[in-house]
């Protein structure tokens, strides 16, 4: 019996769902890791045969309010845009929590013009308590992919959970699309793929919660998008949750006056659930 793999053994993996690489050793400026994004994910799978490849990243998953944001980019493998830096040294494309605000809204702009297509899909508030966050998730990320001008090839998703997975389901169920996926932990820091569609995730959310926060402009949401900020916090007890809180949330347990308000958790499937942080 044969007990390691032969190069026409790898050759043949579906690209995907193959063993993922070890991520590459951060290198440090200033202290603080820092890592630029690049193709190596990308071009290992071209080898692979997946020609189109959708990097996906999500934002907003622990928020207390607003929606989770989800998009998915495709690039040609192009260098990608650089923007000026202090003295000679150039700011690059990286995952977008790595990134000033003004860095990820300069980004924001000539992003969409460099890659070959990008898209956006969201699952709103309600309908995370109605049907739990990785179901809204998987929504959410379906519909940027469905929004899409092709299918992709594959999709590679940020992080060790394939949240397209519907463990719950036979891949025969009505309406359950089978995508096929590669996950890379730390993906928005290592594929230029993800990174674009996590700096523009971020900055379209942020642009949303920021109009929401018009309307209700003590809770901060212009700064905190929804995140439990002081700010929020001290609001939320004070004036209760918004239409755009999620009211399934744990945090109302905390909250006695506003506790009534509180919605039933959608029943769980058997697996494949992930955790808000």
């Amino acid at each position: 019996m044969r007990t390691t793999p032969t190069p026409e053994d790898e050759h043949e993996a579906i690209p995907g769902l193959e063993p993922a690489p070890r991520p590459a050793r951060a290198t440090r400026t200033g202290g603080a890791a820092r890592r630029e994004a690049g193709y190596e994910i990308e071009r290992e799978l071209r080898g692979r045969g997946a020609v189109a490849i959708a990097g996906v990243d999500e934002v907003g998953r622990g928020a207390w309010a607003g929606p989770v944001l989800v998009c998915a980019a495709v690039t040609d493998l192009s260098p990608p845009p650089e923007l000026p830096g202090r003295g000679d040294r150039a700011v690059r494309l990286t995952d977008s929590k790595l990134l000033t605000r003004a860095h990820r809204e300069a980004f924001a702009e000539i992003l969409p013009g460099w890659l070959s297509c990008h898209a956006f899909g969201e699952a709103s508030a309600a309908e995370i308590d109605e049907v739990g966050m990785t179901e809204a998730l998987r929504r959410a990320a379906e519909r940027a992919l469905g929004a899409l001008p092709s299918r992709p090839d594959l999709v590679l998703l940020d992080g060790a959970h394939d949240y397209l997975r519907r463990p719950w389901a036979p891949a025969s169920a009505e309406g359950c699309e089978a995508w096929r996926v590669r996950c890379e932990v730390k993906a928005d820091q290592r594929s230029v793929t993800v990174a674009a569609a996590s700096v523009l995730a971020k900055v379209r959310r942020d642009r949303l919660m920021e109009a929401v926060g018009a309307d209700h402009p003590a809770y901060g949401f212009a700064d905190n998008a929804g995140y439990p900020s002081p700010q929020h916090q001290r609001t939320l007890a004070s004036d209760g949750p918004t239409p755009h809180h999620r009211l399934s949330w744990s945090y109302l347990d905390d909250l006695p006056q506003w506790r009534h308000l509180k919605k039933a958790r959608a029943p769980q499937p058997p697996s494949g659930q992930m955790t808000l942080l």
